[in-house]
């Protein structure tokens, strides 16, 4: 049992890199560069990074409030606020008849919809200005 010739003890049999011999580092290729694809297959270039809705309701577009209301379980209703052009400013100006009445949708996910949500964003959001202003 000799010791191969050109190994030694504990190191694997193999040529070294030239990134672990101190040559240049290696060039990060461009998300875009064709060939380059995602774990399942996709180009980098297709690739859709899903953007993040802004934590406040007044910056939030139509589509971030009809994922508000997807993600709340109201999918089925929530494409009443993309219909009637609803971005986190008018959600934050909505009055109570104007979910039940002026979105066509039916009562009983209305009044949920307003009371626990659009409610509720109301309440923290003018409490928040309130607190800014008084501080401010």
């Amino acid at each position: 049992m000799g010791k191969k010739e050109g190994a030694s003890y504990g190191q694997p049999d193999r040529a070294v890199s030239p990134a672990v011999a101190g040559a240049d580092p290696p060039v990060p290729l461009s998300p875009g560069r064709p060939g380059i694809q995602a774990a399942d297959g996709t180009p980098f270039s297709c690739v859709s990074v899903k953007k993040e809705k802004p934590s406040d309701p007044v910056e939030w577009t139509v589509m971030d409030v009809v994922d508000y209301f997807t993600e709340a379980g109201f999918a089925e209703q929530a494409s009443a606020f993309q219909e009637q052009e609803i971005d986190g400013k008018s959600l934050l100006l909505m009055q109570r008849t104007d979910v039940l009445t002026g979105l066509s949708i039916r009562l009983g996910p209305a009044l949920k919809i307003y009371e626990y949500h659009i409610k509720v964003l109301q309440q923290s959001h003018f409490e928040e200005d309130e607190v800014d202003s008084f501080l401010g």
